[in-house]
């Protein structure tokens, strides 16, 4: 039975996805439409540092500010080993 499962979520999710991929056109997407005014490109260094160091600069900042500003008591050590 969990095989047979297993399968119909296989088939279910291959089959959606396959539909997604043959309804969507990129081929439209270079059909320019009116008032169309993109602006220009991004360099490489310019999109690692947009979608790569920003995201993780603020990940850093706002994990610095919960480490900063718990208000815990409660610290969880781990045991220290005694030498025999």
């Amino acid at each position: 039975m969990d095989k047979k499962n297993a399968l119909r979520a296989g088939a279910l999710a291959a089959g959606t996805t396959l539909m997604m991929l043959l309804m969507s056109s990129p081929a439209l997407a270079l059909t320019r439409d009116d008032g169309d005014d993109p602006g220009t490109g991004l360099s490489v260094g310019a999109t690692l540092g947009l979608y790569v160091l920003l995201p993780l600069a603020l990940f850093a900042v706002i994990a610095g500010l919960v480490m900063v500003l718990d208000k815990s008591k409660t610290r969880v050590t781990k045991p220290s080993k005694a030498k025999a």
